[in-house]
């Protein structure tokens, strides 16, 4: 993995497979689109599946100035948003297209993401639904649950917790 400067001057981290590039306004749609999809069994078990409301949320919060896209082989494979907040940095967002699921492309991309954040010395947090699998893959990055309800799981992750290495 290396990053380097794109040519509109942006820092992109690069490999062979995937890019991450900055989000423009256009892509807000596709971004719900994928968040309707990714997100539709766990809100389904948890009985809190709505068509609209789960595409309206991602739009009534998205950010392009935070967000970047997850682009594989050329394609849209996905997004994540690493918003600031007054005592750290809040990922959210972070949807990956099913058909990258499960091959690394998720601690690949925690990986950057983290090792950016650790060298700012910030705190990370972040929620996920009840039973998620994504939980897993947070708590192999380092990061811990802090609270949670019926509904949310919220994790914290100080700088240099875990490994940015996995």
């Amino acid at each position: 993995m290396r990053a380097g400067p794109a040519a509109d001057g942006i820092r992109v981290a690069r490999s062979a497979e995937w890019v991450l590039r900055s989000a423009e306004p256009a892509d807000v749609e596709a971004i719900a689109e994928l968040r309707a999809v990714v997100m539709r069994p766990d809100l389904e078990r948890l009985g809190r599946y709505d068509e609209y409301r789960v595409r309206q949320r991602l739009r009534d919060s998205f950010s392009e100035q935070h967000t970047s896209v997850i682009v594989v082989d050329g394609s849209f494979a996905g997004s994540v948003t690493v918003r600031p907040d007054r005592d750290g940095r809040w990922l959210e967002h972070f949807y990956l297209s099913p058909a990258v699921q499960g091959q690394g492309l998720g601690s690949a991309v925690l990986r950057v993401l983290l090792t950016r954040i650790d060298a700012e010395r910030e705190v990370v947090r972040l929620n996920v639904l009840q039973g998620s699998a994504a939980q897993r893959l947070y708590e192999r990055h380092g990061f811990i649950v802090e609270a949670q309800d019926p509904v949310d799981v919220f994790m914290v992750r100080r700088p240099g917790a875990g490994s940015p290495g996995v």
